[in-house]
């Protein structure tokens, strides 16, 4: 097989796979490269969200003002100046003994929560000090659809300025990724990385190392990340200076020690945020139409040409690789059968099947690979009435066996039928 062959083999077998989430094997990866570009991915979220957002809210008796941009609104002073009349300063205390509360009260249950509680939350589990230029995003934020709450942050606490930021998600299980230190942390400029298991199940990755590996600068990041086992994500990180990039060193380390950076992302008043970030990531039970690998098949066996027999089949509840032959030559194909879930935003499925053919039935087709090119391999991808989409494209092994109209009536078939 010619490396084009096989890129397109790849690339076509990952298209198949999308939405069931992605999985990274570290083995390949340098050391530290998966640690950085983890925490790198989590940092990157959470400043696109914090850091886009434009509101106006109220919090308590204080007016709290967000606005896009670096520095433009001195959050944090106003949330207990206009509440006592002093000096502008947010002070908290009493880290890690979940005593700790936003200004808005609300329930654990409550179906939203807003930047102004996140911020409020944060601010009320640092130490005394003042905090400035804050910002939150909560689960009401369209562009996320509730899946990411977080905030970010300058405190100080009489010796220098720290940017602080916490992000909060909720994997499903079995999706988050595993914490891992690197092999060799000194080439990743880590001074220490711990992860431990904590007595309710929860894993936590405690790190102090620096934000540029390769020694450009010298600024500090420390980081909490804790994973729970009902799948909440919190990553706390913080710098010795007053922006992640681009600004001097303002003290010698960042402000929280690692005690108190576990204490702030194990305190239970992030719960009643965590129980309103909605799951991110696919629900593969959702989308399961309780067809077995045997179920599709049986039904294969009824939609493939004559001479073309299934030797083998294996896969999960949405995804199948079947084995094929016809005759001594073998070939395969992938198979998909899901439920449609509405997606948050885009309810109909116009991203992926705006411009589709639409069939008699009222389905919508998708071709990919023309026919005139045998060198390009092929896929139908089918979303029915019913909202069961069918994705029928020729394997990453094996002869092609399937004309494009065969794979196409193969996907288009009303046997592909729900059994839940």
């Amino acid at each position: 097989m010619s490396e084009q062959d096989k890129f397109e083999d790849d690339l076509l077998y990952a298209m198949t796979r999308t939405g069931e989430g992605f999985r990274t094997e570290p083995a390949p990866l340098a050391s530290g490269g998966l640690l950085r570009g983890r925490r790198r991915w989590r940092r990157r979220s959470a400043a696109a969200v914090v850091g886009g957002a434009t509101a106006l809210a109220l919090v308590g008796t204080g007016a709290v003002y967000l606005a896009g941009g670096t520095g433009s609104s001195p959050v944090g002073t106003a949330l207990t100046a206009a509440a006592s009349g002093g000096a502008a300063t947010s002070t908290a205390s009493g880290a890690g003994t979940g005593s700790a509360a936003p200004t808005a009260s609300a329930s654990a249950s409550q179906a939203v929560i807003t930047g102004n509680e996140v911020l409020a939350t944060l601010q009320a589990l640092l130490p005394e000090g003042e905090a400035t230029e804050g910002k939150g995003r909560g689960t009401d934020d369209s562009t996320m659809h509730g899946t990411f709450a977080g905030a970010d942050l300058v405190f100080d606490d009489g010796h220098g300025k720290s940017l602080v930021q916490i992000a909060v998600q909720k994997h499903r299980k079995g999706q988050a990724q595993p914490h891992t230190c690197p092999a060799d942390l000194k080439l990743s400029r880590i001074d220490s990385c711990a992860v431990t298991k904590l007595a309710d199940g929860s894993e936590l990755m405690l790190t102090q190392g620096h934000e540029y590996p390769d020694g450009r600068a010298d600024t500090k990041e420390w980081s909490a990340v804790l994973t729970g086992p009902d799948g909440r994500e919190i990553s706390l990180s913080e710098w010795n200076a007053p922006k992640e990039k681009g600004a001097p060193d303002s003290r010698p380390n960042p402000p929280l020690t690692l005690d108190r950076l576990k204490a702030v992302v194990v305190d239970r008043s992030w719960d009643r945020i965590v129980a309103a970030v909605q799951y991110d990531g696919v629900d593969n039970a959702a989308q399961d139409t309780g067809l077995s690998l045997q179920d599709r098949r049986a039904i294969l066996a009824q939609l493939l040409p004559a001479g073309v027999t299934v030797t083998g089949i294996d896969g999960t509840e949405l995804v199948a690789t079947v084995q094929l032959a016809q005759g001594q030559t073998a070939g395969s194909l992938v198979l998909r059968v899901q439920k449609m879930v509405p997606a948050p935003g885009d309810p109909k499925g116009e991203t992926v099947f705006g411009d589709a053919t639409v069939l008699p039935d009222g389905s919508r087709l998708k071709v990919f690979g023309p026919a005139s090119d045998p060198k390009t391999k092929m896929m139908a991808d089918v979303l029915r009435p019913d909202n069961i989409r069918v994705m029928v494209s020729q394997g990453p092994t094996g002869k092609t066996l399937l004309t494009p109209e065969q794979l196409t009536a193969i996907a288009t078939s009303p046997l592909w039928k729900a059994k839940r």
